[in-house]
């Protein structure tokens, strides 16, 4: 059974860490695209960011439901590891819109 928890975990964490490099990967082509002042793809490329960070977040959640069920989860670097990923792609999406904007602003005002 012990076996079964550690396989478990560890998907969890995985899925922490890709959906929230996916978010990441996508916000950043979000910012490549507005910079071009392609901003439908940098609109579609932000909500595809949003939508991983949402899976990432999720994972995150299922993690800390399970410790305050008083299931105690060991403590290791791919925890750390997962929640550096998904601290990155929340401040990564939050500054994607903000750059997205400022591009707005910048094509509004020429």
């Amino acid at each position: 059974m012990e076996e079964n928890a550690d396989k478990d975990l560890t998907q969890v964490i995985m899925s922490i860490i890709i959906n929230a490099g996916n978010a990441k990967s996508d916000a950043i082509g979000a910012i490549r695209a507005a910079k071009k002042f392609d901003f439908e793809s940098a609109e579609e490329k932000l909500k595809l960011a949003k939508d991983s960070e949402l899976l990432a977040h999720n994972a995150q959640t299922q993690l800390l439901a399970k410790e305050s069920n008083g299931e105690k989860i060991e403590f290791n670097l791919l925890i750390v590891h997962a929640q550096d990923h998904l601290m990155n792609c929340i401040t990564f999406n939050d500054l994607a819109r903000e750059i997205i904007d400022l591009y707005k602003t910048i094509k509004n005002n020429k």
